[in-house]
């Protein structure tokens, strides 16, 4: 506190503020003085001892606090800041702080480059200062370093108010780091759609090896190989979202709802599960153009080969509103046939057509005997295949004729992949599409 002489020559130099006298039984007096037009005095004494202690407890609170604390009065003057506040501004005490307005204090913080400013300095500030003047709002500022900050401003009653800055580093890079990697997915599947049409052209690669099955075994890895060029496009997008959703559970799994976590979950597994049925189909075909895919041959009965491939579907037709229709038949139609390959066929031939029919549809499912072989139909009354594009379907990557907007697209291989294994037996696929019927597949194989 200033001394008798000091508080006089304040006087003389015309400067009046008010200052406090500690007395010998611990109380706090506040002095004020007013000079009057007559030479005299007005001076006036009060009790601060309750305001200065609870001034002194708020002090050692906001110290204390890992946050930055500052409070500000009425003119928008600094009244009170812990060191954490200080230093962030740049200055090494909050004494040196004291009485200076927020404007003062950030136009210096920015000459210091304290914090990042976006853009024009100038407009910076401005911006800070509307936030700062707004009855309660909050916003992020980021320094030099790397460090972020949660910024909240609240007015506190008499006109004054209080800032608070919290260090959000962390939260801040991992919100950084997902809007990078979803930046970095949506520039994938851009790169994918770009890349569709060098793909369909690359097709006719596979179509050729396709048509090689009495190539000698010798010849077989060129073929191999460029089938697997020509289809690597098709694994990256369910590699894509195999990675990019466990990269969002990895990276912050606190950030996610358990139903948000069971939804990525089932993209993961469907994603997992595409990509498995993609590679199958692949490694069939490779085989079959390579002469390398082994059959083994026993008698089975048409009849279960239908039923069977009806259940695996059955869930996907319930999910769609769709009836299977599985006919009744003979016990005597048995099959000269692989059992794996035959349940390749049957079952592609069942879930192609219940994805291509709409709810309230139909797929039918029938066999019979003729002219020494057995014959197994699988129609549906979904959209119909138009007549110039029947053989084009029956070409690796072909995808014509039965747009729906209620199933995933596919690779293009399950027809293809059917005709091979059935010509492998001896026997054929045919397609039909006849206007106002839906879509017929027909497989001819050899009788047992």
């Amino acid at each position: 506190m200033a001394s008798s002489p000091q508080r006089r020559a304040q006087f003389r130099a015309g400067e009046y503020a008010p200052f406090d006298i500690e007395l010998t039984n611990g109380r706090v007096i506040e002095i004020k003085a007013r000079c009057i037009p007559d030479g005299g005095w007005i001076v006036l004494w009060s009790d601060a001892t309750q305001a200065r202690h609870l001034l002194h407890r708020i002090e050692t609170a906001v110290e204390l606090s890992a946050d930055a604390f500052s409070f500000w009065d009425s003119g928008d003057r600094l009244i009170i800041c812990n060191n954490v506040f200080a230093q962030l501004q740049g200055f090494a005490s909050p004494d040196q702080m004291a009485g200076k307005t927020f404007r003062e204090l950030t136009t210096i913080a920015v000459r210091r480059e304290r914090f990042v400013v976006d853009g024009d300095a100038l407009n910076w500030i401005e911006r800070r200062l509307d936030a700062h003047g707004a009855p309660a709002g909050a916003l992020t500022v980021t320094t030099p370093s790397g460090a972020a900050y949660l910024v909240r401003e609240r007015a506190t009653q008499g006109g004054g108010g209080a800032t608070v800055f919290t260090d959000v580093t962390e939260r801040h890079r991992i919100e950084v780091a997902l809007a990078e990697q979803a930046a970095a997915l949506e520039r994938t599947r851009h790169a994918l759609l770009d890349t569709e049409a060098e793909a369909r052209k690359q097709a006719t690669y596979l179509a050729d090896v396709t048509r090689r099955l009495g190539a000698a075994e010798a010849e077989a890895d060129t073929p191999a190989t460029a089938l697997l060029r020509t289809v690597s496009h098709e694994l990256k997008t369910p590699l894509n979202a195999i990675l990019g959703f466990s990269e969002l559970l990895r990276m912050a799994p606190e950030r996610f709802s358990p139903d948000q976590i069971g939804q990525y979950a089932g993209l993961i597994h469907n994603a997992g599960a595409n990509l498995l049925k993609l590679l199958s189909q692949i490694l069939d075909l490779t085989k079959v153009a390579a002469g390398r895919y082994t059959l083994r041959r026993r008698t089975l009965p048409a009849g279960a080969a239908l039923w069977a491939a009806g259940d695996m579907s059955a869930v996907q037709a319930s999910d769609k509103v769709v009836t299977l229709e599985i006919a009744d038949c003979e016990t005597d139609l048995l099959i000269d046939a692989d059992e794996t390959a035959l349940g390749v066929m049957v079952g592609q031939l069942v879930e192609n057509a219940v994805a291509f029919t709409q709810a309230g549809g139909a797929v039918c499912l029938n066999a019979w005997r003729d002219q020494g072989c057995i014959w197994l139909t699988i129609a549906d009354n979904g959209p119909r295949v138009a007549a110039e594009d029947l053989a084009r379907i029956l070409e690796p990557f072909e995808q014509v004729g039965r747009g729906t907007t209620d199933r995933t697209k596919g690779a293009g291989l399950g027809l293809p992949l059917v005709k091979a294994l059935a010509e492998l037996h001896g026997g054929t696929l045919a397609v039909d599409g006849t206007v106002g019927a839906g879509f017929k597949a027909t497989l001819q194989l050899p009788q047992a």
